[in-house]
């Protein structure tokens, strides 16, 4: 973007209180202006892979479809987009899943109404905007690729599925949360123990907690 340009931001969550929050923070800058709004990811999707926008801010826990599923979407259709990830969950969880498939950014919502706008003008620019939080985690990440934690085998929906479970969520709980069938959350289950070499979920609540992936 050029210094003349106004940053088009796109705000995909589905609680309209939330969107109607980032609105009137980012209606108090000059440079930026909010085109769209979605609540959904179908609605990201279609919104993301057009090319009217510079960024998207887009929820992890949208209710049809994983936010990180529609990252994946988005930026293999649409490259020129800057995605910053918001969520409530804490940068251990997530962050650095979501800049490793394409985001440039993850803040939580805790600290999105401080850090917003300025990550916004960061990502516009096509850089990375990355908190003290995700670089210190990127930092003990190096040198130890070939040392991962048995859950960065996961897949994201499996990762998804673990920490709902060490959060005290029943499978239909989860299933009817992420809109998905029960017959599927248990699929992710069953493939989540079999890859942690897990017997039941107590073992999950146990790794999940000492591995600091929940609170």
């Amino acid at each position: 973007m050029t210094n003349n340009k106004q940053i088009k931001v796109i705000i995909a969550d589905d609680h309209a209180i939330l969107r109607a929050g980032l609105k009137q923070i980012l209606a108090e800058t000059d440079d930026i202006v909010v085109v769209s709004e979605a609540e959904n990811a179908a609605e990201a999707i279609r919104l993301g892979c057009q090319p009217d926008a510079d960024v998207i801010l887009m929820d992890i826990a949208l209710p049809d479809r994983s936010g990180m599923d529609a990252l994946k979407y988005i930026k293999h259709v649409n490259n020129h987009i800057a995605v910053l990830m918001l969520s409530m969950y804490k940068e251990d969880q997530y962050a650095v899943r979501a800049l490793k498939s394409g985001a440039a950014g993850y803040l939580c919502k805790q600290s999105a109404s401080s850090e917003l706008v300025n990550a916004i003008r960061v990502v516009a620019k096509g850089k990375k905007y990355i908190t003290p939080e995700v670089a210190e985690i990127l930092a003990n990440q190096v040198g130890i690729e070939n040392e991962k934690a048995p859950h960065e085998s996961l897949s994201d929906r499996e990762f998804q599925t673990m920490t709902m479970i060490a959060s005290g969520f029943s499978v239909g709980e989860i299933a009817e949360k992420l809109a998905l069938s029960v017959k599927t959350i248990s699929m992710y289950r069953t493939r989540m123990l079999e890859k942690m070499q897990f017997r039941h979920n107590a073992e999950i609540t146990h790794y999940a907690i000492r591995n600091h992936l929940v609170d």
